[in-house]
């Protein structure tokens, strides 16, 4: 019985997780992670599960390729936005870095700092992709 249980829980740990990749989402990850908690460890690994989901499914999406494409055909500014700290996807630049909008895609700004281009959210200044 134990090896049936086992085996289950393996299968379901195998499609939960391909799932999962693909919606990332906080919402999804955290269920997605609390069923197959839940399956292999009980209701103890439902709630460790649920966590590691929700951590797991807060990955960034990349922007469309029409807002890359666009971004890298950007002459350069004249003057250089130089920060201290590292520049991180899923991290905030500081607020004081002045943000260019991409036309035509309201969920998505950009800016040239520590010479390299960012492609960064203008509600939350978090840092989409880095432009190499």
């Amino acid at each position: 019985m134990r090896n049936i249980i086992l085996a289950v829980g393996a299968i379901a740990i195998t499609s939960l997780g391909s799932s999962a990749l693909a919606q990332e989402s906080t919402v999804t990850g955290a269920a997605g992670g609390a069923v197959t908690g839940a399956i292999v460890g009980g209701p103890v690994g439902a709630a460790v599960g649920g966590i590691v989901g929700a951590a797991a499914g807060t990955v960034i999406d990349p922007p469309p390729r029409e807002v890359i494409t666009y971004v890298e055909q950007q002459p350069a500014p004249s003057a250089s936005v130089v920060v201290e700290q590292p520049i991180v996807v899923g991290k905030p630049i500081p607020e004081t870095v002045v943000l260019t909008p991409v036309p035509d895609h309201t969920d998505y700004a950009y800016a040239v700092v520590n010479d390299q281009r960012v492609i960064v959210d203008p509600r939350t200044h978090t840092v989409v992709q880095i432009i190499e």
